[in-house]
């Protein structure tokens, strides 16, 4: 088998595994943030209700990561995830120097590029879009019996 067919069959399993480890992820860091779990936010405690923006910002995490994870409503899922972290750097980090390395941006700058390449890519294989979507289609779908 060519390394080609391999890949392309490979495709779906490892952008499944990408999108539940990105949303694995950041479904932890708005725990982390919001609950105090896990290591908590910054200060190791959790952020109090309501405070803009990094309250809002954990309930998008973990709301967010939850759904990229479980691969439902994944592309605006992560559109939103990824419209979040582009925000947060250049909000919160990009004014503090102009690389992410500089400024401790990285994360932000990480994860606002895979959660575009999940918006694009979509949520690869085992997502529960897809076993709805063919559940949703076969109920439409005519019996032939």
């Amino acid at each position: 088998m060519p390394a080609s067919t391999l890949a392309e069959s490979a495709k779906p399993h490892v952008l499944a595994l990408f999108r539940v480890v990105i949303g694995l992820l950041f479904a932890c860091h708005g725990a982390a943030s919001l609950f105090g779990v896990l290591g908590g936010a910054m200060g190791g405690g959790s952020i109090p209700a309501g405070t803009w923006p990094g309250w809002y910002a954990a309930l998008i995490q973990l709301i967010g990561g939850s759904l990229v994870l479980l691969g439902l409503g994944t592309r605006v899922a992560a559109l939103i995830a990824s419209g979040s972290m582009a925000y947060a750097y250049f909000d919160v980090h990009a004014a503090h120097a102009l690389w992410p390395i500089q400024n401790g941006g990285e994360l932000a700058a990480i994860y606002s590029w895979a959660f575009l390449l999940v918006v694009v890519a979509g949520p690869g294989g085992w997502a529960l879009d897809g076993l709805l979507g063919a559940r949703a289609s076969a109920e439409r779908e005519p019996s032939t019996v």
